[in-house]
């Protein structure tokens, strides 16, 4: 991406991970997978999304490691579609993101909207 008028490249990384690299790791390796890409100031796109559980661990070890440089991050995901007695076992697909980059603007069961700006 090129900002106009400051003659000087900025770019976006996006992470794209694919639902089997997620499954070969543990709950806390995809966590510190996660939050080191966003430290970074990646975007982190996971295919097969978190378990509700990994979810709120992810937001637990980001509060702690919340400072002047790193900001927290931005989560949006939507749910696994409700299969046999209406059980949801992990998201589909989850975008993590620094939270002064990422965003959302609309999330529904079907789209994730989101704003990524640079810093």
């Amino acid at each position: 991406m090129r900002m106009s008028g400051s003659g000087e490249e900025r770019n976006i990384k996006l992470d794209l991970i694919s639902e089997e690299r997620m499954a070969s790791m543990t709950s806390m390796e995809k966590i510190r997978f996660i939050l080191d890409g966003v430290k970074l100031g990646n975007i982190v796109v996971l295919e097969g999304g978190l378990t509700p559980e990994e979810q709120m661990k992810l937001i637990e070890m980001t509060m702690s490691e919340i400072s002047e440089d790193f900001t927290g991050i931005e989560i949006g995901s939507y749910p696994l579609k409700r299969g046999f007695l209406r059980l949801r076992r992990r998201t589909r697909l989850t975008i993590v993101g620094p939270a002064n980059m990422m965003k959302t603007i609309k999330k529904d069961k079907d789209l994730i909207r989101a704003i990524i700006s640079i810093v």
